[in-house]
């Protein structure tokens, strides 16, 4: 199953792997300390948005839009295909840092994982 989580934040029980769908690191942290302080185990920064596009989060509906094509590409549709087929055996997580879930590609992220089939709570 794959949780949906915001980076930095405590771990649920079971959680798993935590992936970091991060454009970059956390400032200020050694990479070192990443886990133990709940970043995340893993950086998986090709299911990002592009540096281009976060300039451009203002405006939500065209930054969802433009997210969803970054997406499109064959590399980002083999690693959304990855996670989902993972999701039905194993406990993981992906995240970012952002505090308001409906506001960051980690929304996105979670439906797009759905329609690739993943196992996710709820």
């Amino acid at each position: 199953m794959i949780r949906i989580v915001r980076l930095g934040s405590a771990r649920a029980r079971g959680e798993g792997l935590r992936l970091g769908t991060v454009r970059r690191p956390p400032r200020g942290v050694k990479k070192s300390d990443y886990a133990r302080r709940n970043f995340y185990d893993l950086w998986l920064p090709e299911l990002a948005p592009s540096m281009k596009l976060v300039g451009k989060a203002d405006d939500w509906q065209r930054f969802a839009k433009a997210y969803r094509k970054e997406m499109k590409a064959p590399a980002a549709q083999r690693l959304l295909e990855l996670l989902a087929r993972l999701s039905q055996h194993a406990d993981f997580s992906v995240g970012c840092y952002c505090e308001d879930e409906a506001r960051c590609h980690r929304s996105i992220l979670r439906r797009l994982l759905a329609e690739h089939g993943a196992r996710l709570p709820g």
